[in-house]
């Protein structure tokens, strides 16, 4: 049986979001400090054999078994095989797994994009550097299906690690990977904390709100992408406190950006947290709700959980991969199932 699966990070974005919106940062330039973490988003494809009286599965929250790609219901999956030359002459199953909710604020929409491209066209035999990946996955989510989303998400599940990902006027992006000691990176660890507030979202409508508002919000855009390059040097030799106070300032320039950032929820989350010992925090993603990330003293821990009990403390750690394909029987084990749709189709067509 010809199968590849792909696992891809999901992310968390510490500094500079909304600076990777292609509308600002086409003009302005952008700069967002993120890294990737040990989370992950699995894809499973192969190439389904012609017994099954359908000619595609996509497993998700969904069960798909449909006849034509036109008919699926995933509109990443319908896209992205539609963008990559996939047809019905070969049927395909899809199954998606991730460690974590989608519509929550890490980056799963973008992860799931990477995860797909990349065990898709491994499938097909043909392997992309992560960068690659990435750059595949910005045109499939902005272009080709015209989601209002920005350019950091891509890079991060691709890339993996800490990293300072630099969007320029001309379309490019650098990447600038942030070194770590083994201890610092311990030290680090030890003082983030990650919440689920339990409410997932679809994104679009709080970040086309928060586009909608970067021209009149350029001095707060700015001032949140300056907080890149000194977070960065916070976290490799600088004041953890520090760090987590700047994450405070950022939250609340975040805030700013729309009124369909944070709710009274969210607000009540933060405030409990502060108030049992969080140096800073913010919600991830566009906002509204899902993740909410915290940093505090090791000695805080355990009454920020208390004071927060009501909700999933998620543990994890820091991760440096980026998306790969941990399980490949692809070009090399073709034949199982290809050949025997090739055969069954030449008997149609002696049969006629």
């Amino acid at each position: 049986m010809s199968i590849v699966i792909s696992r891809t990070p999901y992310r968390i974005s510490f500094f500079g979001g909304g600076s990777d919106y292609p509308g600002w940062y086409l003009r302005e330039g952008g700069a967002v400090l993120s890294t990737s973490i040990d989370k992950y988003c699995y894809i499973s494809c192969r190439f389904l054999p012609p017994f099954f009286g359908v000619r595609h599965r996509v497993v998700w929250k969904h069960i798909e078994q449909v006849n034509s790609i036109s008919e699926i219901l995933h509109p990443a999956v319908r896209e992205g095989l539609r963008h990559f030359g996939f047809d019905d002459d070969t049927g395909l199953e899809i199954q998606y797994q991730g460690d974590l909710p989608a519509r929550s604020g890490m980056g799963s929409s973008s992860s799931f994009a990477v995860g797909l491209i990349n065990a898709l066209l491994t499938l097909r035999g043909q392997r992309l550097t992560q960068r690659e990946l990435a750059a595949k996955a910005i045109e499939l989510e902005q272009h080709v299906m015209g989601d209002p989303v920005g350019s950091q998400d891509q890079m991060a599940a691709a890339i993996g690690g800490l990293n300072v990902f630099r969007f320029n006027t001309d379309g490019t992006i650098d990447i600038e990977p942030v070194i770590l000691s083994a201890e610092r990176q311990r030290a680090i660890e030890q003082r983030l904390l990650l919440f689920y507030t339990g409410v997932s979202r679809l994104g679009g409508q709080v970040a086309k709100d928060v586009i909608d508002n970067l021209s009149a919000k350029q001095a707060v855009v700015r001032k949140m992408m300056a907080m890149v390059e000194i977070g960065r040097d916070l976290l490799v030799t600088g004041s953890l406190d520090d760090f987590g106070r700047l994450l405070d300032e950022t939250w609340h320039l975040k805030r700013s950006l729309s009124r369909q950032v944070s709710t009274s929820l969210v607000d009540d989350i933060y405030e409990t947290a502060r108030a049992a010992g969080a140096v800073g925090g913010k919600l991830l993603g566009a906002g509204n709700s899902g993740f909410m990330l915290f940093d505090a003293p090791p000695s805080a821990r355990q009454s920020i959980c208390h004071a927060l009990r009501h909700f999933l403390q998620v543990p994890f750690r820091l991760e440096a991969s980026g998306t790969s394909i941990i399980h490949d029987a692809g070009p090399n084990h073709l034949p199982g199932a290809v050949e025997t749709q090739m055969l069954m189709k030449k008997r149609r067509g002696q049969a006629a």
